[in-house]
């Protein structure tokens, strides 16, 4: 790789990093499953590969897709929204009843695919993700002549190092979540954080 990639990769790596280390439904959904343990491999696979591939697509140039079909921004809007609140909701009650949050989760293919897909809504429903990708993403990379592929590559790896980082590392703060009152807390937490997007998908859109 020469210098110009090489500076390439690592601007798209730093502005990846910048972007997606702001707290989140999908980290905070990501940093749960990490607690508990819980298909941790599956989870962080599916959300470094779904930015992997909208990366990819802004990198392309398919940011002009929201121009040419205007519908898509509210529909993802609406549809984020409503799937944040449910989410919030069932946060907020595992919090309020206390000690929800501690039960492991179901064991075989039903509790894998229903974690799987419920990071695969957190990810596409989410309108700010295409705006991250597609758009700024794809953007700053076409500034990058001749070096798209390289910065592109620096964001994936950033989404790569964040995502596996963030469900290994929390196993750290186990012995803190030891304690159902600290799993009611971030259950209180989650909650609040998928309600305020979903407060921003509806009234900020």
């Amino acid at each position: 790789m020469d210098a110009a990639s090489l500076s390439a990769f690592a601007a798209g790596l730093a502005l990846g990093l910048s972007l997606i280390l702001a707290i989140g439904a999908q980290n905070a959904f990501v940093l749960r499953q990490g607690l508990r343990g819980d298909h941790v491999f599956a989870v962080v696979l599916t959300c470094a590969l779904s930015d992997a591939l909208l990366i990819t697509a802004g990198v392309s140039g398919f940011a002009a897709l929201a121009e040419a079909a205007p519908w898509i921004a509210p529909l993802l809007r609406w549809g984020g929204a409503a799937f944040l609140i449910v989410y919030g909701a069932k946060a907020a009650l595992a919090a309020w009843r206390g000690g929800e949050a501690l039960k492991a989760a179901d064991d075989g293919a039903a509790g894998l695919r229903r974690a799987v897909l419920t990071c695969l809504a957190l990810t596409w429903l989410n309108p700010h993700v295409y705006l991250d990708t597609l758009v700024l993403l794809g953007s700053v990379a076409s500034r990058f002549e001749g070096r798209v592929w390289a910065f592109g590559s620096g964001a994936v790896a950033a989404s790569f190092l964040f995502f596996f980082a963030l469900g290994y590392g929390a196993r750290l703060l186990r012995p803190v979540f030891a304690r159902p009152a600290a799993w009611r807390v971030l259950d209180a937490l989650i909650a609040l954080v998928m309600w305020s997007i979903a407060a921003g998908l509806v009234w900020g859109g």
